[in-house]
């Protein structure tokens, strides 16, 4: 019989609010939130550990649960909660009623391993909002690059409002951190060529040859890339803009530039 809770008050249920809630609990303990049928499958299908699940039973039958979990390779706890404590818990209504706990991954630089020999790979520097991050990582994916580099991360990228917006690419598109200058000697013992959306010294962006090791790097619509990345890129590019505006947001920018390396390739 599985475990059942079903009071908001209860020790582990307080636990897991400070998890939700708390980016440095989930350093702590290596442990974070994730809510949503469509987002723990696909953490199942990214080979993260889920340790529990938690099912809101007059949400969604344990049944439902069960073929979910045939997928995975490890031994998942399963614990029956109240609509009360599903309510406490969840950031949505429209979750299935269910959420789980997994094992946080390390996203160093050295865990990256490329399956490509031309990798295509995007770099956002010190992006901070959880939507911007979460659309970059949508982007990634739609557009089926080798990997996501985040350059000085102002976010932790299991905080539930990215996990959310990314609708669970974060746990299928390859991910790293580091710092600027980390990323930097990275792509360049791997031999990339650099590409940074920037406005000065740049070439319109579909004017660029993308089909040998490429990255793609863009920075905050605030403040544009750092100076370390401009002092290192390879060649500048830029978007034409045809109205009054200079800058658009930057999940769309960087899907443009995407899609026009993926074309190339699709081409080659």
């Amino acid at each position: 019989m599985n475990k059942q809770i079903t009071s908001a008050q209860n020790p582990y249920i307080k636990e897991l609010v400070q998890l939700k809630d708390k980016s440095r609990l989930r350093k702590q303990t290596k442990t974070f939130l994730i809510e949503g049928l469509n987002e723990i499958s696909m953490a199942i299908q990214g080979n993260y550990n889920i340790q529990t699940i938690l099912v809101a039973t007059s949400i969604t039958s344990i049944e439902e649960i069960e073929r979910l979990i045939k997928s995975s390779n490890s031994t998942i706890e399963i614990i029956e909660i109240s609509n009360e404590v599903y309510k406490k818990l969840a950031l949505r209504e429209t979750t299935e009623g269910i959420l789980a706990i997994a094992k946080s991954k390390d996203l160093a630089l050295k865990n990256i391993q490329f399956k490509n020999e031309n990798p295509l790979v995007l770099v956002a520097e010190a992006p901070e909002k959880p939507g911007n991050i979460g659309a970059l990582l949508r982007t990634a994916d739609a557009a089926g690059i080798d990997a996501v580099f985040i350059a000085n991360p102002k976010t932790d990228l299991y905080n539930p409002n990215i996990i959310r917006s990314s609708i669970g690419c974060l746990f299928t598109t390859p991910i790293a951190t580091g710092t600027t200058t980390e990323i930097i000697s990275f792509l360049k013992e791997h031999h990339f060529n650099i590409y940074g959306a920037a406005l000065t010294a740049s070439i319109e962006y579909q004017k660029i040859d993308y089909t040998k090791p490429s990255a793609i790097v863009v920075g905050t619509e605030a403040t544009g890339l750092s100076d370390d990345w401009l002092e290192n890129t390879s060649q500048n590019i830029i978007i034409p803009m045809r109205g009054k505006i200079d800058s658009m947001n930057v999940s769309v920018s960087a899907a443009i530039i995407l899609f026009e390396a993926v074309r190339q390739r699709i081409k080659n």
